[in-house]
């Protein structure tokens, strides 16, 4: 049985390590063993908005045709990305400042990822942040969309249910 669970995991992380180039595909693989034998935490929507870069980050937005640019309603960076968000964004400076008592200094995604797998605090930490910061930047995307004739009705189309704060539709 140990055997037959050895070799499922190498299948898998053979077949994710053909995915290269998804920051979090590459993030767990680079804690691999510890990732998938940690005893605690589930994983939010929100915690995986921001580890796969798929949330209300200019860059993402930007390529869903939902923003014209991909730059920061933030700050004044160019590009938003759930790295930038997670790690320069001054606008998150303070909810940062609480994560990296927690985790240490390192925020590239490899080291949140591997912060993460070792224990419950951490894993905590991670995803208060990513629930803090990714709730006030889904409000301000409703108030632009709610601002903007052009895009109310349209960007609805393409979110996850889970972004507006309402149920899905039954049916």
């Amino acid at each position: 049985m140990l055997q037959a669970r050895r070799l499922a995991r190498t299948k898998w992380r053979d077949r994710l390590a053909g995915s290269a180039g998804h920051r979090a595909v590459e993030a767990v693989l680079a804690s691999w063993d510890s990732w998938l034998d940690r005893v605690h935490g589930r994983h939010t929507y929100r915690l995986m908005q921001v580890l796969s870069g798929h949330g209300c980050f200019g860059k993402y937005l930007c390529r869903i045709g939902q923003e014209a640019t991909a730059h920061c309603h933030h700050c004044d960076a160019e590009r938003d990305t759930a790295q930038h968000t997670l790690e320069v964004c001054p606008a998150w400076e303070g909810k940062r400042y609480v994560l990296l008592q927690v985790i240490g200094g390192d925020l590239s995604l490899p080291a949140v990822v591997g912060a993460m797998a070792r224990d419950e605090m951490s894993r905590e930490a991670v995803a208060s942040f990513c629930e803090q910061v990714m709730l006030k930047k889904e409000a301000a995307e409703r108030d632009r969309e709610m601002a903007d004739p052009a895009r109310q009705g349209v960007a609805g189309r393409w979110r996850c249910p889970g972004v507006t704060g309402l149920p899905p539709p039954l049916g």
